[in-house]
């Protein structure tokens, strides 16, 4: 479909001025009405000018339009669409166009989280937050491209026109965040393969992506996403304890390795600093049961308990 969204460029003048001329028309229509009164024979002329100065003055009073920052007035003349008008401050436009009021504001928008199952098939929480607007070029799209069933006789105002794109945007947000969640795993668990991003870990390469998936589904709206986040991770309920039990497992077993390289070292240079310094002469076996008695000591849980030796060295 092609783009008709343009600025609008016709009929419009200064409202103050506008208004000064409004009020003229008023001040002439008094003017005939009391010259009409005071003949002593009917005018016509002047009948027919009263009526034309009052009738110009009540359609020039229907023409007046205030826009404030960020707004926009989509306009209608007779159901033709005329333009978009942005120029913000007092204005008169052609009082027979209809305006359809807009805003351009930056809005946000939570969307509670979710469940659905990662790339590892996995079923977890997720939500996101976001900041959008109707860009201005997309004012057109947003009024006539997009829309939802309302009550019979009920009257589109600006604030329904509004609340309608809300939950466009809700219901769009919620279908990417479920395409973007499926293409990653929840984290390096999640049987992935090394060096993949993760939801937990991909950070603002996943926020990057889901802002590219609203926008391409936004666009048929006139909408632009500023800003999506992730604001909430987590696993379902249902899986939540087992994933507990897993990732305490693994903090347990990378703790174990570090423990153990650290013993290691340590036997290691308790063994050089005795031969370097000649503290003791030990054989294979001494040797073998010292490394044994420190990895234990080392490596143990709890504190161990000294036991002193009153007999020989080989006792």
């Amino acid at each position: 479909m092609n783009n008709k969204n343009f600025t609008y460029s016709g009929w419009k003048l200064n409202g103050f001025l506008a208004l000064i001329v409004n009020l003229g028309l008023v001040a002439l229509a008094v003017w005939l009405f009391v010259e009409l009164v005071n003949r002593d024979e009917f005018g016509g002329l002047l009948f027919a000018g009263v009526w034309v100065a009052v009738i110009a003055a009540i359609i020039m009073a229907c023409g007046y339009k205030m826009l404030e920052p960020n707004e926009a007035r989509v306009l209608l003349f007779f159901g033709n669409y005329r333009g978009t008008f942005y120029e913000t401050g007092f204005w008169w436009l052609n009082p027979f166009m209809s305006a359809k009021k807009l805003s351009l504001r930056a809005r946000n928008l939570n969307v509670d989280p979710i469940k659905v199952n990662d790339k590892a098939g996995n079923p977890i929480l997720i939500g996101l937050v976001l900041v959008w607007k109707i860009k201005n070029e997309g004012a057109y799209k947003a009024v006539f491209e997009i829309d939802a069933p309302a009550e019979v006789g009920a009257v589109t105002t600006s604030t329904t026109r509004m609340n309608i794109l809300e939950n466009f945007v809700a219901v769009q947000s919620d279908s990417a965040l479920r395409q973007v969640a499926g293409m990653y795993a929840y984290d390096e668990n999640s049987n992935n393969g090394d060096g993949e991003i993760t939801l937990r870990s991909g950070g603002d390469e996943i926020n990057d992506r889901l802002t590219d998936e609203l926008n391409e589904r936004l666009a048929m709206a006139g909408i632009e996403v500023m800003e999506a986040r992730l604001n909430y991770l987590a696993y379902a309920p249902e899986i939540a304890a087992a994933m507990l039990r897993r990732q305490q497992a693994d903090a347990i077993i990378s703790a174990r390795e570090k423990i153990v390289e650290g013993a290691v070292s340590m036997v290691k240079i308790a063994l050089e600093r005795l031969s370097t310094e000649e503290v003791v002469e030990l054989d294979e076996e001494r040797k073998a049961a010292m490394v044994s008695n420190l990895l234990v000591v080392l490596c143990a849980d709890e504190a161990a308990q000294p036991v002193v030796n009153t007999g020989t060295l080989h006792n």
